[in-house]
């Protein structure tokens, strides 16, 4: 297996862009890493696509529109994850020597899609669902949890949602650039009780899209490489219920295999990006992903080492909770992020000497399978 590197990175800007259709955003975020890269777009030899909703031949609208065409290409779908599970397999590909570079778009437009008000629906059969055991109460439950088990107050679940929003003003692909207080976030509108409606990411449209190559062409056309030093992708077990909503089975084990296959433990990370479509969400991860050991999850958030200038600064860019959730896309966009820190291409939310950086989207819900039902990993050094 060859070293596989990161070229160039782009991104749409990320929002209600109701004039623009999926491959229209995920033309300019191709436009945009192609550019970084300093390459032509002749060189690309393989594309895959990702995106959740309107599927049809994404990435082969995406490409015509950037002068790229004849090529193998690829559209994959695997709910919130699908964005990862596009670069994990662009990164077999070069790994194993199939093709030397090429490029993953993900786009998605969630307020022109087919679906009314870009909501996706149902599974059909799908018992949870039907109960009422949708992704917000899935979210207001864990909330629960938390309180009960971990000790935490209505103020320490708000507490990624305010974090999120105060990074995303120094984002300049944000939705949302607007600072929030506890007191917003909790006196908003309730939506499964105790999350409320600035505890949920808001429906965006937007694109990114990443250009990997072997070390060989990356050195011909950059100073600074980053490196996939591990790509996972993995389904939950299968379990009737979930035992305890706090520790999301999944989400520990994909973090074990993904340090297993990188050689590092979570203490060496610098930063990382994450699934936060609810701010509890991300509350709870901390502990799955061993950025602070069991029970230990109010003393992490209130040490301040999530934060931008902590230990460990988790959504940097201001995550789903300010930049939205188009499906296709978010998988992507947190390896741009991740990319442009570890080059010190961040700006005003640089996290200091970052060398090490983490890039986690989780997602999908099934009957008989744990909570998420599937993820995404990648660990990027340079």
């Amino acid at each position: 297996m060859r070293d596989v590197y990161i070229l160039g990175v782009g991104q749409s800007m990320f929002g209600k862009q109701p004039s623009f259709s999926a491959p229209e955003l995920g033309a300019v975020a191709a436009a945009a890493a192609i550019k970084d890269a300093g390459i032509d777009p002749g060189m690309i030899q393989v594309a895959y696509g990702s995106r959740v909703i309107d599927a049809s031949q994404t990435v082969e609208d995406i490409m015509k529109r950037v002068g790229i065409a004849n090529l193998e290409m690829h559209n994959a779908e695997n709910a919130c994850a699908s964005g990862g599970t596009a670069l994990h397999l662009l990164w077999k590909d070069v790994a194993a020597g199939f093709y030397d570079i090429g490029m993953v778009v993900g786009a998605e437009s969630m307020t022109t899609s087919s679906i009314a008000g870009g909501l996706v629906p149902l599974a059909k059969d799908d018992l949870n669902g039907a109960l009422g055991v949708t992704n917000p109460s899935l979210a207001a439950l864990t909330a629960h949890r938390l309180i009960e088990t971990r000790g935490l107050t209505l103020a320490d679940l708000a507490y990624a949602s305010v974090k999120n929003h105060k990074n995303a003003c120094l984002n300049p692909y944000a939705h949302y650039k607007k600072e929030l207080t506890v007191e917003e976030v909790l006196t908003s509108k309730m939506i499964s009780d105790p999350v409320t409606r600035l505890m949920c990411c808001p429906q965006s449209d937007g694109a990114a899209a990443v250009i990997v190559c072997t070390k060989e062409i990356a050195s011909r056309y950059t100073t600074k490489p980053v490196k996939i030093e591990a790509s996972v992708v993995l389904t939950a077990p299968y379990e009737v219920v979930d035992e305890e909503l706090t520790d999301a089975t999944l989400i520990g084990l994909l973090a074990d295999k993904t340090y297993e296959k990188a050689g590092i433990g979570p203490e060496e990370l610098d930063l990382v990006e994450l699934h936060d479509a609810f701010s509890p969400e991300e509350i709870y991860t901390y502990e799955c992903m061993r950025l602070c050991k069991k029970g230990e999850t109010m003393s992490f958030i209130r040490s301040g080492a999530a934060e931008i200038g902590g230990s460990c600064p988790v959504n940097p860019s201001g995550g789903l909770q300010s930049l939205g959730h188009p499906l296709g896309a978010s998988g992507v966009r947190v390896i741009c992020e991740v990319t442009l820190q570890l080059r010190g291409q961040a700006e005003k939310r640089q996290v200091k000497d970052a060398k090490v950086g983490l890039a986690q989207m989780v997602g999908g819900s099934l009957v008989n399978l744990s909570s998420p039902a599937v993820g995404s990993m990648h660990v990027l050094t340079i």
